[in-house]
Order: C-alpha cells, then structure tokens, then sequence
C-alpha cells in the first residue's frame, strides 16, 4: 500500500496527501507552473540521497563518500549539456530566487545595470521588481515588449546584463535581436526560460544558446515534469565564477535527492517521445487559444506562441480575474489570477488569469479536448454568479477526468 508508514505513523499527514491526490485526479489543472512529475522522479525524490551531505562540486567534495552523489550530479549535467547544446551547467541552484542571484552577483557590483521586463509584461519577481531584494542592490530598468524601446533604453543605460523572461509572455522571443541589443553596448544575454525549458528540451520551441546567448537559467518542473529544481547553463567562459557564485557565495550543501531526481528525469528528454510530448504542449495551447477567440475571449496579444495564454477577464465578461480565479475554482477548474500589460488594476484584483497546457498534456488530452474546456471557461465565467451552473460544470469535469489519468497516480 502507497504510504504505509505515513499511514500509520501520522494520519492527518496522510489524510491531507490523500485528499490532494484524489483532488489532483478530479479536477482540470491549468495553472502555469504546475505539473505532474514522472513516477521515477518520485522515487528519487523519496530515496537515500535525500541523506547525503555534498558540499562543493563532483570531484572536489568537502566530506567522504560522495562517489554515488558525483555519479549522479554528472549524470545531470552531462544529459542537460547534451540536450541543451550548452558548455556548463550548475545543477546546484537550490530555488528560483538565488538562481538569478547568483547570475547577478557573480557579475555585478552593487548599482549596475540590468534591463529586465516589465512585471505587467510578463517579467517576474527575481528580474528585480521594485518589491524584491534585488532591486535595493542593483538598478533594474524595465523594458516592454517594442524592441526599438529597448535599444534605446540600452545605448542611454548601459546595463551589465539584458535578460528576457517569460512569466506571463504568450509568445516567443526574438532572441536575435536582444543578442543584438546586448552587443550593441557590450552587456550579457541571459534568459530565464524556466516555462518553456521542456519546448525547448523538445525540439517545440527555439533554444537561446543558438542564437549566442551567454546564459540560461531554468526551473526543471514546469513543462519539462521534473523535480522542483533549478539549472544556469552558460558559455564556458562564464563557469567559474558561476559556480563560485552559488556555492560558496549563496548556499551550502546541495540537495542530492532531487539532483538524482532531476538526472533520471533528464534521460526522458532523450527519448523520441519526449519531443512528441513537447509539440503536443504547443498543439494544444494553439487549439485551446483558438478555441477560446471562436468564443470572443480576449487573449493578450490576441494569440500564443507558446504553451500559455492570458485572458483579459475584464474586458471578455466584466469581471476582474480574482473573480474570475474564484469561479473556475468552484468549476473544478485551475488557473491564477494574472496582471495584464499596463493594467490599472492591483496586483491582488487583476485584470486578468493566467493558463497553460503542460499538466493536461500529461494526462494526454489532446487538441480535440481544447473545445471542452474552452466551452467550460467561457460557460463559468459568463454565469460566475450561478452556483447551479458552477455545479453542472464541475459534474462534467469530474466525468471528464476519469478518461485522463495521472501518470504517477495510477491507483
């Protein structure tokens, strides 16, 4: 039986698992940064690596025993350099935020300049919104999305680093022209492409290390269904002080359970069919969109190039997207309130929801499923305030799911 010695050792703990489990199974989950891991990445996750102490890097290990921990951190590297087309890889980075910050500190010095996208326009938090750390140590200029804007705030800025992002961005960058943006006044290319690291693992999406970008830092998942983790990738001439910037600068001991998850993980992307999985993501963000505009939903930029959409809620029913978050919530229906670019509205009552496609294409639903659930946002959010409606809805989903199972949740 799954769980035993949670079961009965500690039973709210298990009781609180179940009831995520069972809810998983039910509902429709849209939400971006969500996924379900590969059953072998649970097991790594669960296994004695979780115990090990392993300081400093493979090969260089502060404490004894650590041939089985070098084995499996070179594993990830060597398959993340292999897919990725890249020269380093730092699989160390123990969460998002110091992920970036270890870029930021092993380059600049307190009050340089980074161009970084604007939070409304699909930036993020660690790219040194006003609210963060970040953006008391260093100068973050924020760009939108025109290109001649961001040529000219560089010539008249001069930023250390140009950095591209995709947080709440439906579509795909034109990584030429900010390589030749940074060129233009001697900066770093780096992009964060933790949403879209899995379309590019499979071949769905561009890679920015082919158009000479410095580097890349991930999350390893959200569209590749990996373990919670985080990856910088860079050109060789970059490593060192990469390296020494997260460990020692930021961290200590890396967390070994899931670098073993993330290694036995990264073989998936190897295979033929990760790449069928990858441009199944797209396929069905495109049949979702499209779906969604045959209801005269508004969708930023009126489309996606990705595996993400955002729907301007205000203007397509009247309502901001807390409500909107709220009501598909009482659906069954999973996705997070979104600002929209420029939008006039607080953060906490936005004008907009985010969603994606990556969890339902591991359940294999296919483009011919988009309309369904198109038909059950559109249909939720036009009654948001009938509750029998909200019922029905929910009934279908439940139906619905049964034919979609969750890989690591078989049973």
């Amino acid at each position: 039986m799954k769980h035993e010695y949670l079961k009965n050792f500690d039973s709210a703990t298990f009781n609180a698992l179940v009831w995520e489990e069972q809810r998983l199974k039910k509902w429709i989950n849209l939400i971006p940064s969500e996924n379900y891991s590969y059953p072998e990445v649970l097991e790594a996750l669960w296994s004695v690596f979780t115990d090990k102490y392993a300081e400093w890097y493979p090969g260089r290990r502060y404490y004894w025993w650590n041939e089985f921990t070098d084995t499996v951190e070179n594993l990830a590297i060597e398959r993340a350099k292999q897919i990725f087309r890249c020269e380093h890889v730092n699989v160390q980075p123990l969460s998002g935020s110091p992920m970036n910050q270890a870029v930021y500190f092993a380059f600049l010095q307190p009050g340089d300049t980074v161009l970084g996208m604007d939070l409304s326009h699909g930036g993020h938090l660690t790219h040194g919104a006003p609210v963060s750390h970040m953006w008391k140590i260093f100068n973050f200029v924020r760009y939108k999305t025109d290109f001649d804007e961001l040529m000219d705030m560089a010539k008249t800025h001069k930023p250390k680093i140009v950095l591209c992002w995709y947080t709440s961005y439906p579509r795909d960058y034109d990584y030429a022209d900010f390589k030749k943006v940074a060129d233009e006044v001697g900066a770093i290319t780096m992009a964060d492409v933790s949403h879209i690291w899995g379309l590019i693992a499979g071949g769905a999406m561009a890679n920015p290390f082919d158009y000479g970008f410095d580097i890349v830092t991930t999350t390893t998942h959200k569209s590749l269904r990996w373990p919670r983790w985080w990856m910088i990738m860079c050109k060789q001439e970059f490593a060192k002080p990469i390296d020494k910037s997260v460990f020692p600068g930021l961290q200590w001991w890396p967390h070994m359970n899931n670098i073993a998850a993330l290694a036995a993980a990264l073989n998936r992307a190897l295979l033929p069919e990760f790449k069928v999985y990858a441009q199944t993501i797209l396929t069905n963000a495109k049949s979702l969109a499209q779906a969604l505009m045959d209801l005269w939903v508004k969708l930023i930029t009126d489309w996606t190039s990705n595996h993400m959409m955002v729907i301007n809620t205000v203007e397509s029913f009247g309502i901001d997207g807390t409500v909107a978050e709220n009501t598909l919530e009482k659906a069954w229906i999973i996705v997070n309130k979104q600002i929209i670019p420029d939008d006039t509205n607080p953060p906490l009552r936005p004008s907009g929801i985010r969603l994606w496609t990556p969890a339902i294409t591991t359940r294999w639903m296919q483009p011919q499923d988009m309309s369904k659930i198109a038909w059950w946002i559109y249909k939720a959010l036009k009654h948001y305030e009938d509750e029998n409606v909200l019922t029905q809805i929910h009934n279908e989903i439940e139906q619905f799911g049964k034919s979609f199972p969750i890989p690591s949740l078989t049973n």
